[in-house]
Protein backbone atom coordinates (compact mmCIF):
# COMPACT_ATOMS: atom_id res chain seq x y z
CA UNK A 1 0.00 0.00 0.00
CA UNK A 2 1.47 3.20 -0.69
CA UNK A 3 -0.05 4.70 2.04
CA UNK A 4 2.73 2.70 3.96
CA UNK A 5 5.54 4.55 2.33
CA UNK A 6 5.39 7.46 4.72
CA UNK A 7 4.06 8.30 7.82
CA UNK A 8 3.12 12.05 9.13
CA UNK A 9 1.87 14.41 11.36
CA UNK A 10 1.19 17.96 11.74
CA UNK A 11 0.34 20.46 15.12
CA UNK A 12 -1.44 23.96 14.51
CA UNK A 13 -2.49 27.08 16.26
CA UNK A 14 -4.49 29.92 14.70
CA UNK A 15 -3.69 33.81 15.59
CA UNK A 16 -4.07 34.66 19.29
CA UNK A 17 -7.30 36.60 19.25
CA UNK A 18 -8.72 33.98 15.74
CA UNK A 19 -11.05 31.27 15.99
CA UNK A 20 -9.47 29.82 12.70
CA UNK A 21 -6.23 29.19 10.92
CA UNK A 22 -5.65 30.38 7.77
CA UNK A 23 -2.57 27.71 7.48
CA UNK A 24 -3.60 24.62 6.17
CA UNK A 25 -1.90 21.54 4.80
CA UNK A 26 -2.84 18.42 2.59
CA UNK A 27 -1.22 14.73 2.64
CA UNK A 28 -2.78 12.36 0.16
CA UNK A 29 -1.37 9.08 -1.68
CA UNK A 30 -1.75 8.39 -5.62
CA UNK A 31 -0.34 5.20 -7.48
CA UNK A 32 3.01 5.23 -7.08
CA UNK A 33 3.71 8.37 -5.20
CA UNK A 34 2.24 11.15 -2.42
CA UNK A 35 1.79 14.62 -2.37
CA UNK A 36 2.55 16.94 0.38
CA UNK A 37 1.85 20.65 0.94
CA UNK A 38 1.38 23.49 3.36
CA UNK A 39 -0.62 26.30 1.99
CA UNK A 40 -0.44 29.84 4.40
CA UNK A 41 -3.32 31.92 3.69
CA UNK A 42 -2.18 35.64 3.43
CA UNK A 43 -3.10 37.46 6.69
CA UNK A 44 -5.48 35.59 8.70
CA UNK A 45 -8.58 35.10 9.70
CA UNK A 46 -11.79 33.77 7.60
CA UNK A 47 -10.66 34.94 4.48
CA UNK A 48 -7.26 33.90 5.04
CA UNK A 49 -8.81 30.22 5.24
CA UNK A 50 -10.70 30.20 2.33
CA UNK A 51 -7.67 30.97 0.18
CA UNK A 52 -5.33 28.14 1.78
CA UNK A 53 -8.54 25.58 1.09
CA UNK A 54 -9.34 26.94 -2.55
CA UNK A 55 -5.43 25.73 -2.87
CA UNK A 56 -5.84 23.11 -1.07
CA UNK A 57 -9.27 21.60 -2.64
CA UNK A 58 -7.21 21.85 -6.15
CA UNK A 59 -4.22 20.24 -5.04
CA UNK A 60 -6.28 17.47 -3.76
CA UNK A 61 -8.34 16.91 -7.37
CA UNK A 62 -5.10 16.84 -9.15
CA UNK A 63 -2.69 15.50 -6.33
CA UNK A 64 -0.60 13.56 -9.23
CA UNK A 65 0.65 16.02 -11.60
CA UNK A 66 3.65 17.80 -11.64
CA UNK A 67 4.16 20.27 -9.00
CA UNK A 68 4.77 23.73 -11.39
CA UNK A 69 1.70 22.08 -12.80
CA UNK A 70 -0.10 21.68 -9.61
CA UNK A 71 1.02 25.47 -8.30
CA UNK A 72 -0.23 26.95 -11.30
CA UNK A 73 -3.71 25.81 -11.27
CA UNK A 74 -3.93 26.71 -7.67
CA UNK A 75 -2.61 30.12 -9.03
CA UNK A 76 -5.37 30.55 -11.33
CA UNK A 77 -8.24 29.26 -8.62
CA UNK A 78 -7.05 32.15 -6.08
CA UNK A 79 -7.32 34.77 -7.69
CA UNK A 80 -10.51 35.92 -6.66
CA UNK A 81 -9.04 35.18 -2.85
CA UNK A 82 -6.56 37.48 -1.12
CA UNK A 83 -3.83 34.89 -2.24
CA UNK A 84 -1.41 32.63 -0.21
CA UNK A 85 1.99 31.18 -0.24
CA UNK A 86 2.78 27.46 -0.48
CA UNK A 87 5.20 24.92 -0.62
CA UNK A 88 4.18 22.03 -2.49
CA UNK A 89 6.25 18.25 -2.36
CA UNK A 90 5.32 15.15 -4.89
CA UNK A 91 6.98 11.81 -3.86
CA UNK A 92 7.65 9.24 -6.62
CA UNK A 93 8.16 5.85 -4.56
CA UNK A 94 9.33 3.87 -7.29
CA UNK A 95 12.37 6.17 -8.06
CA UNK A 96 12.70 7.20 -3.97
CA UNK A 97 12.97 11.45 -4.95
CA UNK A 98 10.62 13.55 -4.78
CA UNK A 99 10.45 17.21 -6.60
CA UNK A 100 9.37 20.36 -4.55
CA UNK A 101 8.57 24.05 -5.26
CA UNK A 102 8.08 26.90 -2.75
CA UNK A 103 6.63 30.08 -3.36
CA UNK A 104 6.88 32.52 -0.30
CA UNK A 105 8.06 31.95 3.20
CA UNK A 106 6.78 28.25 4.25
CA UNK A 107 9.73 26.94 5.04
CA UNK A 108 10.58 23.72 4.23
CA UNK A 109 13.33 21.19 5.00
CA UNK A 110 14.84 17.37 4.36
CA UNK A 111 17.16 16.35 7.22
CA UNK A 112 18.88 12.91 6.43
CA UNK A 113 18.17 9.90 8.97
CA UNK A 114 21.92 8.71 8.56
CA UNK A 115 24.06 11.17 10.39
CA UNK A 116 26.98 10.80 8.73
CA UNK A 117 25.09 12.09 5.28
CA UNK A 118 26.26 15.64 3.65
CA UNK A 119 25.01 17.90 3.85
CA UNK A 120 22.49 16.95 6.63
CA UNK A 121 19.75 18.92 5.57
CA UNK A 122 18.42 20.33 2.67
CA UNK A 123 16.16 23.59 1.96
CA UNK A 124 14.01 23.34 -0.49
CA UNK A 125 14.10 27.07 -2.26
CA UNK A 126 11.55 29.40 -1.61
CA UNK A 127 11.22 31.92 -4.54
CA UNK A 128 9.52 34.84 -3.92
CA UNK A 129 5.75 35.93 -5.01
CA UNK A 130 2.20 35.55 -4.20
CA UNK A 131 -0.15 32.42 -5.71
CA UNK A 132 -2.78 34.26 -6.99
CA UNK A 133 -1.30 37.53 -7.66
CA UNK A 134 2.34 37.30 -8.76
CA UNK A 135 4.22 34.06 -9.53
CA UNK A 136 8.44 33.99 -10.08
CA UNK A 137 9.87 31.42 -12.49
CA UNK A 138 9.36 28.53 -11.29
CA UNK A 139 11.97 25.38 -11.32
CA UNK A 140 11.24 22.13 -9.10
CA UNK A 141 13.74 21.02 -6.80
CA UNK A 142 14.38 17.37 -6.86
CA UNK A 143 15.80 15.11 -4.09
CA UNK A 144 16.44 11.63 -3.61
CA UNK A 145 14.96 10.17 -0.20
CA UNK A 146 16.28 7.74 1.83
CA UNK A 147 14.43 5.42 4.50
CA UNK A 148 13.60 7.57 7.73
CA UNK A 149 14.41 10.92 6.13
CA UNK A 150 12.20 13.49 7.71
CA UNK A 151 10.98 16.49 5.73
CA UNK A 152 9.19 19.26 7.96
CA UNK A 153 7.49 21.82 7.03
CA UNK A 154 6.77 25.11 9.34
CA UNK A 155 4.76 28.41 7.93
CA UNK A 156 6.10 31.66 9.00
CA UNK A 157 4.27 31.85 12.35
CA UNK A 158 7.54 29.50 13.71
CA UNK A 159 10.78 30.92 13.95
CA UNK A 160 13.53 30.47 11.36
CA UNK A 161 15.75 27.47 11.96
CA UNK A 162 13.04 26.00 13.57
CA UNK A 163 14.60 22.75 12.91
CA UNK A 164 17.72 22.88 14.56
CA UNK A 165 17.02 20.95 17.79
CA UNK A 166 14.77 18.59 16.17
CA UNK A 167 15.88 15.05 16.76
CA UNK A 168 14.47 13.22 13.19
CA UNK A 169 14.34 9.39 14.99
CA UNK A 170 11.40 11.40 17.51
CA UNK A 171 8.43 9.87 17.11
CA UNK A 172 6.59 12.55 14.49
CA UNK A 173 3.54 13.56 16.77
CA UNK A 174 5.92 14.59 19.30
CA UNK A 175 8.23 16.49 16.80
CA UNK A 176 5.83 18.73 15.63
CA UNK A 177 4.25 19.13 18.59
CA UNK A 178 7.57 20.29 20.30
CA UNK A 179 8.22 22.32 17.42
CA UNK A 180 4.99 24.01 18.08
CA UNK A 181 5.67 24.84 21.65
CA UNK A 182 9.46 26.03 21.24
CA UNK A 183 9.38 28.11 18.05
CA UNK A 184 5.75 29.41 18.14
CA UNK A 185 5.69 33.27 17.41
CA UNK A 186 2.77 34.51 18.99
CA UNK A 187 1.64 36.74 16.40
CA UNK A 188 0.47 34.59 13.69
CA UNK A 189 -1.34 31.68 12.44
CA UNK A 190 0.88 28.62 12.57
CA UNK A 191 1.64 25.02 11.55
CA UNK A 192 4.45 22.03 11.55
CA UNK A 193 4.28 19.62 9.33
CA UNK A 194 6.52 16.22 9.35
CA UNK A 195 6.69 13.75 6.81
CA UNK A 196 8.74 10.51 7.37
CA UNK A 197 9.66 8.64 3.78
CA UNK A 198 9.82 5.16 5.17
CA UNK A 199 10.90 3.17 1.93
CA UNK A 200 9.72 -0.02 0.22
CA UNK A 201 7.17 -2.03 2.34
CA UNK A 202 8.13 -5.17 3.89
CA UNK A 203 7.30 -8.28 2.62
Amino acid sequence: MDNERIEWAVASCASPGETTSGDLHLVTTFPGGALAAVVDGLGHGAEATAAAQAALDVLAAHAEEPVITLVERCHAALKTTRGAVMTVVSFNFDESTMSAVGIGNVETVLLRADNAAVPRCESVLQRGGIVGDQLPAMRACVFPVQPYDVLLFATDGIHEGFWERVVAADPLPRLVNQILEQSFRGSDDALVLAIRYLGKPRD
